[in-house]
């Protein structure tokens, strides 16, 4: 039995918009995507209902913290992700939605998808191509296969790469 590695991503593209969109009015929203701040921090604790350490993350100094926002609200951050840039590639190590961004009465669709999309934007600035990976719990590798066009390329390590990455691209960040 494979021990399970903590770095396993678990979310769900719970809907592939152009920003994101709100779940009562279905009305769109521009967001913004920013590095994470020392004050941001702040708010995005257990006790706010946050399930990582996105402080132990921002401290990693090969690392960095992203925060998702709607345009012209910024300090209410709707999702995180941490990447790193690695050779040829971006790795994804966490990506979460904020806690009224999960579940049945969430209040936003989109939010990982449009953090995916934007850590295959970094990778493109890179000049990776928009290359990015990230490792999969098994039962979530065929979703990501069809919402994100990512490939499987050992037991539960994906990669979306340059064409996937440019759809992504193109959908969230070239309007």
């Amino acid at each position: 039995m494979k021990k399970q590695n903590i770095n396993e991503l678990e979310f769900i593209i719970d809907k592939l918009t152009n920003s994101i969109e709100s779940s009562l009015s279905g009305e769109n929203f521009q967001t913004e995507v920013k590095l994470v701040t020392k004050e941001d921090l702040k708010s995005v604790t257990k006790k706010n209902k946050w399930k990582f350490d996105w402080k132990a993350e921002f401290l990693l100094p090969e690392r960095a913290v992203y925060k998702l926002t709607i345009a012209g609200e910024p300090d209410i951050i709707q999702g995180l992700m941490c990447v790193e840039s690695r050779e040829g590639h971006i790795f994804m190590h966490l990506i979460e939605s904020a806690h009224f961004n999960i579940g049945r009465n969430k209040a936003y669709f989109g939010v990982p998808g449009n953090l995916v999309a934007y850590a295959c934007y970094l990778s493109w600035k890179k000049g990776f191509e928009g290359n990015m990976c990230f490792i999969a719990k098994t039962k979530l590798i065929q979703h990501y296969i069809d919402t994100l066009g990512a490939k499987l390329i050992s037991y539960n390590t994906m990669v979306i790469n340059e064409n996937a990455a440019r759809k992504l691209i193109d959908r969230y960040f070239n309007k």
